[in-house]
């Protein structure tokens, strides 16, 4: 028995055998070819193949892990057409006189260490789907697919990573669960496993990968991320109990369904869901939440070629508001930047782009973009309950600026005689210590604070969060970040406004009573979070 531990990122057990992930590695040599145009010709039919396989994928991903996170291989048919990818092979058979395989692979080798040796943590990102691109493409040239061969059934798959696209292609039916020897939580294979329900431990070790072998005996613990090769009877029968145990709590969970989010003392929270646009309206119904407490506008721009119209937006928010029948909608103005970067936007490349201009600097520095969005957000506020959320405020100025620009728009939108909800509440992220340590000043302005967790636990530790090098050093339970939480609670119920939470931590059950000792309103989850929180809620008594 050998045992390792990884991170796990989807809570579950699986016990299984192991499947050792084998690329169809197609040999790439150099060698000189006396016709260039033929492999030009080659490479066009390879290219139509590979994006032939991809649509099938995108479509697979669509049906299992909704649009949004079904994006990532419409940007890798993208990639396949990108005028600098294609040039590149195309010089170097025409200037070398070289094999079309040979060609894609120096090309992948140059682009993707470009991409690896930038600053930007996004662009970064890009270099392994550069490496997933061009892997297609020599496999289609090679005679191959690009994927895995035939699977067997019922098995732990064990890879050095996994791109978006091996993610995708796995046959949930046949696979218990996978394990990564690299990898971060904030990776796209982390988010699909997460949205696929298939249990995940990242970031093993290449010593497991080393020792794990086909058929092996595996079992593996997505809450804890421990992984035990070749248990013992002993110890596969304590983890059968463990699977038993999920299971049931799974069956009880959903009886929670309808169920009032109050304490054992009587305090009843509001548990509403985040979403990432208008696809995961259904989790939020299925789940049964009380609302949502984080609709990320930012993807209705990074899902366009140019900036999303007033009526494209209004379109959007008219949508979700409608099918939440007067449940809560918390929208928040668009978070571009830092991880999130768009073309178009044409920001200027930053040595620290999570400290850069990004969220709200963007909207107060590009007026007519924020104006834009506000205007569709109040024509759609008759429609439903809004909220409107302002991201990365620092300051008291920031705050009087939204509001100002809200008021203007409310005038133009009266004197064109276009209807609008007088309701709107406005709120502001906490997410950032300064707007922590001056809530007392901010809470007067607004009706809501919500926090982000996210970026209040990046700022407070100084580690950035794409890094997946510092997760050994963030503690996401740390005393500073909860003082700073519960310094806004305390703040915003003295001045009259309601506190919530829409980052990763409100999910964590382990804070759940810490949070409504502090006074926290509303938790906003993932959707699959909505009944294990209600739960641990409803098991709380605040009088002890």
């Amino acid at each position: 028995m050998i045992r390792f531990k990884g991170k796990g990122v989807y809570g579950a057990v699986a016990i299984g055998t192991v499947s050792v992930f084998k690329r169809q590695e197609a040999s790439v040599r150099r060698t000189h070819v006396d016709d260039p145009a033929a492999e030009l010709a080659r490479v066009e039919q390879a290219k139509a193949q590979a994006i032939e396989q991809l649509s099938e994928i995108y479509e697979k991903a669509l049906r299992e892990v909704g649009e949004t996170h079904a994006q990532i291989f419409e940007i890798h048919m993208m990639m396949l057409e990108d005028d600098d990818y294609n040039e590149s092979i195309e010089n170097i058979i025409n200037t070398q006189s070289v094999n079309a395989e040979y060609a894609v692979a120096l090309t992948s080798d140059n682009f993707s260490e470009m991409f690896a040796s930038m600053d930007d943590a996004y662009m970064q990102a890009r270099a392994a789907d550069v490496k997933d691109i061009s892997n297609r493409l020599i496999a289609c040239l090679s005679g191959g697919g690009g994927e895995q061969s035939e699977q067997p059934d019922k098995m732990v798959v064990c890879a050095d990573d996994l791109a978006p696209s091996e993610t995708v292609s796995l046959d949930k039916e046949r696979v218990l669960a996978f394990v990564t020897a690299f990898g971060s939580s904030n990776s796209h294979t982390a988010i699909l496993a997460r949205n696929m329900n298939i249990p995940a431990v990242i970031s093993a070790g290449e010593e497991f990968l080393a020792q794990a072998k086909d058929g092996m005996k595996i079992i593996v613990d997505g809450h804890t991320g421990e992984l035990i090769l070749d248990p013992d009877e002993e110890t596969e029968r304590s983890y059968i109990e463990k699977q038993k145990s999920d299971a049931e709590k799974k069956a009880l969970l959903q009886q929670l369904k309808g169920k009032p989010n109050v304490t054992k003392d009587g305090r009843e929270i509001k548990i509403y869901a985040n979403i990432g646009g208008v696809d995961g309206i259904g989790g939020v119904l299925a789940n049964d939440a009380g609302g949502i407490g984080l609709f990320r506008s930012e993807f209705l721009y990074l899902e366009s070629e140019d900036y999303p119209t007033e009526e494209q937006q209004f379109s959007a928010y008219k949508k979700v508001l409608e099918s939440m029948a007067g449940k809560k909608v918390i929208i928040r103005t668009m978070d571009i930047g830092a991880d999130k970067q768009i073309d178009y936007f044409n920001l200027d490349k930053e040595e620290n782009p999570a400290l850069g201009l990004r969220a709200l600097r963007i909207c107060l520095t590009r007026p007519e973009i924020f104006h834009t969005q506000l205007r569709a957000l109040y024509r759609a506020s008759v429609y439903g309950e809004l909220g409107i959320m302002f991201p990365m405020i620092i300051s008291v100025s920031e705050v009087e600026e939204c509001i100002a620009m809200c008021d203007k728009v409310k005038k133009e939108l009266t004197d064109e005689g276009i209807p609008f909800s007088d309701k709107v509440e406005l709120g502001i992220m906490i997410e950032t210590p300064a707007a922590a340590v001056i809530s007392d000043r901010l809470a007067p302005l607004v009706d809501f604070f919500s926090v982000g967790t996210n970026d209040l636990t990046q700022y407070t530790l100084a580690c950035d969060r794409q890094n997946a090098k510092l997760e050994r050093f963030v503690d996401t339970h740390h005393e500073a970040v909860l003082r700073l939480i519960e310094m806004a609670a305390k703040n915003a119920h003295e001045h009259g406004a309601w506190i919530g939470i829409c980052g990763e931590l409100a999910a964590d059950t382990s804070l759940t009573e810490t949070f409504l000792r502090m006074g926290i309103d509303e938790l906003s989850v993932s959707a699959p979070f909505v009944l294990p929180v209600r739960q641990a809620v409803r098991n709380t008594d605040l009088s002890k």
